[in-house]
């Protein structure tokens, strides 16, 4: 049980500089691109260049609101209401489903709400697992090196929730879910050979995933050789590549990316990386990788350091699923990685994923700050 003279100690350390000026550089640099990358699109199609920018400014707004109310708590209260978070996400993804609630765009269902505002619950998901998972490795001890009593239990929400957010139809969240409950696993000890034997128990299931849709495996065929089909299935790919090979070293200029102008698919949220590439060139896109590096060696850092076992998995999970989801965006328009839509956090244009992004970074930092008061008690 902590003091209360600790708790106030807590309130009152600042917050971790170097943690801050990263996610800041990586926030401030998403505004801009968010804006140049969406400004022929915006208007196109309302009428407003900055359309998207003023969008994105207000779920940042609501995104700092989050955090700073996730800053304030004390993060050890998220134990105990942990399973009643992993139930209202995995509730979320079910109602996307359900007619007249769930929204259909582009052939698939991720959002519910209204037409003018809607939320992603997958990326909620991906915040609810990592709390779910932290509070219940921090009891569970020595039993994660068993398969059977350690791991497999946990295995059981994880695959629900990604059989659900595949189902939407989104790989890309679902492999990522898999990553994260992957990585905290690994953090709490489970021993190699079990987890590379859910690894392999999980292929068949996403070997036939990919077969029986057509869609998904064209994506991994554009993947191997994009060049193949260069105005269908590889388009993505091909103009990806395009983008990111003209902006050379320094790049043709911010705002003077040709790919935006409806040559690159998803150019402000899923291949924003690409625009950002041909603007600011090598030097630039090399500037972002070395943040988000950063930001996960700094993470990794306060997360060694934490008070307790929660705090350590709360902040292993929240950096794996920023850092983990950033290296797989950037795989992709790289063509390093199989084409999945997954954003580029704190960059892609996204009130749900920006938000999310926000609270992880705050819950990091909350756990950083207990670590001081502890040092100075």
């Amino acid at each position: 049980m902590h003091s209360a003279a600790t708790l106030r100690g807590s309130a009152r350390t600042p917050l971790d500089t170097v943690l801050f000026a990263t996610v800041a550089a990586l926030i401030a640099i998403g505004l801009v691109m968010v804006f140049s990358a969406s400004s022929a699109t915006a208007y196109a199609q309302h009428g407003d260049i900055a359309y998207y920018l003023k969008r994105q400014l207000i779920w940042l707004a609501v995104g700092l609101g989050a955090a700073y109310v996730c800053y304030r708590i004390d993060y050890r209260r998220l134990r105990s209401v942990a399973p009643y978070f992993l139930v209202a996400a995995i509730a979320a993804l079910v109602l996307v489903f359900v007619p007249h609630v769930g929204l259909g765009v582009n052939g698939g269902r991720r959002w519910i709400g209204a037409a003018g505002l809607s939320i992603e619950p997958s990326e909620f998901a991906k915040l609810a697992l990592v709390i779910y998972l932290s509070a219940v490795l921090s009891t569970r001890g020595e039993r994660i090196t068993s398969l059977v009593r350690g791991l497999v239990p946990l295995c059981i929400p994880v695959a629900l929730m990604a059989v659900l957010v595949l189902k939407e139809p989104d790989m890309g969240t679902a492999s990522l879910l898999l990553f994260i409950a992957l990585a905290l696993f690994f953090a709490a000890g489970a021993r190699l050979v079990h987890l590379a034997a859910i690894v392999l128990a999980m292929v068949p299931f996403a070997a036939f995933s990919v077969l029986a849709s057509p869609y998904r495996r064209a994506r991994i065929f554009a993947f191997v050789d994009p060049w193949k089909d260069p105005l269908n299935t590889g388009f993505h790919i091909v103009q990806s590549l395009l983008a990111l090979g003209s902006g050379g070293l320094f790049g043709v200029g911010l705002g003077a990316s040709r790919a935006k102008f409806f040559y690159l698919p998803e150019q402000y949220t899923d291949f924003i990386f690409s625009v950002l590439g041909e603007e600011l060139g090598l030097i630039g896109t090399l500037a972002v990788i070395v943040l988000f590096v950063t930001f996960a060696y700094r993470s990794i850092r306060i997360a060694l350091a934490a008070p307790d076992r929660f705090g350590f998995f709360l902040a292993i999970g929240c950096a794996a699923m920023i850092t983990i989801q950033a290296f797989i965006n950037i795989g992709v328009v790289s063509s390093s990685w199989p084409v999945t839509g997954v954003p580029l956090p704190f960059i892609s244009f996204g009130g749900s994923s920006l938000v999310v992004s926000c609270i992880a970074v705050a819950l990091i930092a909350n756990v950083g700050r207990s670590r001081r008061s502890r040092e100075q008690a």
